[in-house]
């Protein structure tokens, strides 16, 4: 959300100013969108939005190969983004930052997305 200039946004809470004051957050953010930057990573976020999932059933839904998708969680463990958890011996990957849904939102808002 654009604010009017008739409406007042608290300088620490408006967006865009925590990257501009801290060269840091700026190269953090930046290396977690380079993670987010392929096609089949960003699907596994999608898909990890709606419930936690093991790597065979992320294949199956992606169409792509176990050992594919089980390079790109990597990728996706090493920047944060994802957590593994053992349960009745199979590994189930969830999302490590509850915000990425409200980021796959986002893009999936945006007027220019691809159908």
């Amino acid at each position: 959300m654009i604010a009017s200039p008739e409406t007042h946004v608290p300088t620490d809470c408006a967006p865009g100013v925590k990257l501009t004051q801290s060269k840091n957050l700026a190269k953090h953010a930046a290396e977690m969108i380079k993670a987010l930057g392929h096609p089949i990573r960003l699907r596994i976020i999608a898909l990890l939005c709606q419930k936690r999932q093991h790597v065979t059933a992320l294949a199956e839904r992606l169409g792509a190969k176990q050992a594919i998708i089980s390079q790109q969680l990597r990728i996706l463990r090493i920047h944060g983004l994802v957590e593994v958890g053992r349960e009745s011996g199979f590994a189930y990957y969830r999302l490590a930052e509850p915000k990425l849904r409200e980021l796959i939102h986002c893009i999936e808002g945006c007027p220019t997305a691809a159908a």
